[in-house]
Parts: structure tokens; C-alpha cells; sequence
């Protein structure tokens, strides 16, 4: 009992002298207005200093990624801090390889502006916006999968690629947090959001977004992320995901199918029993419209009374069955990392190679 006491006692000072020095940095020392040079002028911010750098961006609007709320837990801030940054944190190289650290990279949210400092990002983050929208419609898809559509409202438009994601401001008890959650409707359709979400146990967006309804405010940052859509038609397209990972795919499928009509693209799609299936029969209209289009179903761990004619097994056992091999295509992928880690072995398997495929992990 008495080591309990004494851990204890240390955390409290330990935790009391932190707070001290913080409080101390911001009462005793000032920074004064620090330079922010992003990309060699590309953009050049006056910020006070002592705050950190994610933050500065933001107050600027400039929207990196970010979402664990800036305590160093995502690492989807990284950027590169070519001078000024100071040494990087023992919160930060559990996140950077060896390689990025060389290169200057760092997590936005642990650096401190505390003199004039150059950045270097991609470009494309200094065109990412801050977008307000209304609930249009909200339904639910199965029993955890929510489909939610935003029509915009300032500005009235998005530009995005299909497979891009924004992120959703949600409310927490320590202030607004940043989620990120994949487009689902096509590149075409710019006065609109659409997203499925799961919901996930404590989730912080999730639980937001499954219980906003029709008519409330939201906003939202974007659009962010790397898919890359071959402009090639003689270029097949296969999608392979699984729960809310239906999003980008459903985003690129339309988008594919709206733009060549006649180019061949799939859908591998993972569930896990019947009561986790949807939009089967929307694919299935999609199949019959346009003959190029197929879509794969699989359940991995059917529930007793389910009945099913279709695949089953893991996804990546039907991706493997359905694709000849050789063949030109580019696959996307949007699901937990041995779903991914499989289906990248099948695609190697197949004749395709780095750079053939992009994904998503969740």
C-alpha cells in the first residue's frame, strides 16, 4: 500500500510541475510575432509566438490533416520543418521514420513556434477548405452504418477526386475535435457531401454523426487524401473493401461509370454476416446497366438463420478467384490492414505492382 502512496504522491508533483512550467513559459516568456514561411513564400504567416505550429495553422486556415484534437496520438500532421522547429520530441519519433526525421519531418501539433520558422507541405493542403452544410437526409444502412448526405452551404461547392475524405468537426469535453470520414458520392456531384459511418463504441465523431438529424449545422475540412483515379479507360478499376470502407468505393465506382460508361471496374466487397450487407441491390442494378461492372460480395462469419448464395470467406479469397492475371488495372483498397496486407499479396500475385494501388487504412 505504501508504493501505491508513493506513485501516487510522484505522479501529483509530476503533474503539478508540468502545469507550473507551462503557466511559467506563458507568463515569462515572450516570443513576440514569429515568421511562418510556408513552401518559399508560397504562403507567409505573422503568428505570436509559444503556440504550437498545427494550431497557428489553423487560426490561419490552413487544414492539415489532424484527428486525435492535437495530442500527438494520429500523425496525420506531418509536415516538414526545414528551420526553426527545434529538436525533435520524444512525442514524435514513435510516429517518424528514421528517414523522415532526417528529412526535417514533424508532428505540426508537438512543434513550438518560438522563432521564424520554413515549412514545406503539399500544396495541395493550402487549398483545403472550411465548409458549412446542413443535414439533407440521414438513414440508417444496417444495424451500425449510418448514410448521411450535407448539402453545402458556404461555400456551395467542393472540388475533390474520388476516394478523398474530409474531416467532420465534432464536439468533445476538450474542445472541437477533427475525424476523418470518406466522400461516398461522385466527383460530379460538387454541391453535396455524402458518408457512411460506423459507429464505434465511445467514438467521439461517430457518436456526433449518428445522432445529428436532418436540418442541423455541420462543418467540415477537406478535401484531403492521395487516391489518384487512372485518367486510362483501358485501365480496370477494382474495388475492394469492407463496412464503412463502402465510401470511396461507391465515390469512385459512379465516378468511373459516369465518365466511361464502357470501362471495366469492380467491387469486392467483405461483410460479415447478412445483417452487415447493403447496397447489394443497388450494385446489382449497376451490374445490370452497365456490363463491365461487377460486383463480389463475401461473408466471412455467417450468423445462424442467414441465408446466402453468394462468396464466402475473407475478401481477399474471392479477389483472388475473380482476377485473371496480367492484366492492366489500378485497385483501391479501404479496410482494416490484414484486409489490405492480403489483397496487396493477391494484387502481387495477379501481376500488379507498386504504385498499381492505394489504400486506406481503418
Amino acid at each position: 500500500m505504501i508504493y501505491f502512496w508513493a506513485i501516487f504522491v510522484l505522479a501529483g508533483l509530476f503533474i503539478s510541475l508540468t502545469a507550473v512550467l507551462i503557466t511559467a513559459e506563458k507568463a515569462l516568456i515572450d516570443y513576440g510575432i514569429c515568421k511562418v514561411d510556408i513552401n518559399d513564400g508560397e504562403a507567409e504567416l505573422d503568428v505570436e509566438g509559444g503556440g504550437t505550429l498545427l494550431d497557428a495553422l489553423y487560426e490561419n486556415e490552413i487544414f492539415i490533416p489532424s484527428a486525435c484534437g492535437g495530442r500527438g496520438s494520429c500523425a496525420k500532421c506531418k509536415l516538414d520543418v526545414l528551420s526553426g522547429g527545434g529538436p525533435v520530441l520524444p512525442t514524435e519519433t514513435p510516429y517518424l521514420t528514421r528517414g523522415e526525421i532526417r528529412g526535417g519531418t514533424r508532428l505540426g501539433c508537438q512543434v513550438k513556434i518560438r522563432e521564424n520558422m520554413k515549412v514545406r507541405m503539399p500544396e495541395e493542403y493550402l487549398h483545403v477548405q472550411l465548409f458549412r452544410a446542413s443535414v439533407e437526409r440521414a438513414e440508417m444502412l444496417t444495424h451500425d452504418i449510418r448514410f448521411l448526405r450535407f448539402s453545402l452551404d458556404e461555400p456551395e461547392e467542393i472540388e475533390f477526386r474520388a476516394g478523398q475524405y474530409v474531416q467532420v468537426e465534432a464536439p468533445s469535453p476538450e474542445g472541437p475535435v477533427y475525424r476523418a470520414y470518406s466522400i461516398s458520392n461522385p466527383e460530379h456531384e460538387k454541391n453535396v457531401v455524402e458518408l457512411i459511418v460506423r459507429l464505434v463504441p465511445d467514438g467521439i465523431g461517430s457518436t456526433y454523426l449518428h445522432n445529428i438529424q436532418e436540418g442541423d449545422s455541420v462543418t467540415f475540412t477537406g478535401p484531403f487524401g492521395e487516391f489518384q483515379l487512372n485518367q486510362d479507360p483501358e485501365v480496370e478499376i477494382v474495388n475492394v473493401g469492407g463496412g464503412c470502407g463502402m465510401a470511396p468505393m461507391r465515390s469512385i465506382i459512379y465516378t468511373v461509370l459516369s465518365r466511361w460508361p464502357q470501362r471495366s471496374c469492380r467491387l469486392f466487397f467483405g461483410c460479415r454476416a447478412c445483417r452487415d450487407v447493403f447496397y447489394l441491390d443497388e450494385m446489382k442494378r449497376l451490374e445490370a446497366e452497365y456490363p463491365n461492372f461487377q460486383a463480389v460480395y463475401a461473408l466471412s462469419d455467417m450468423e445462424e438463420g442467414d441465408e446466402w448464395d453468394g462468396e464466402t470467406g475473407f475478401i481477399h479469397l474471392a479477389v483472388d478467384k475473380y482476377l485473371e492475371e496480367d492484366r492492366k488495372r489500378q485497385g483501391f483498397l479501404c479496410g482494416p490492414p490484414p484486409m489490405i496486407e492480403a489483397v496487396i499479396d493477391v494484387f502481387r500475385k495477379k501481376g500488379m505492382v507498386e504504385g498499381d494501388w492505394f489504400y486506406d487504412e481503418f
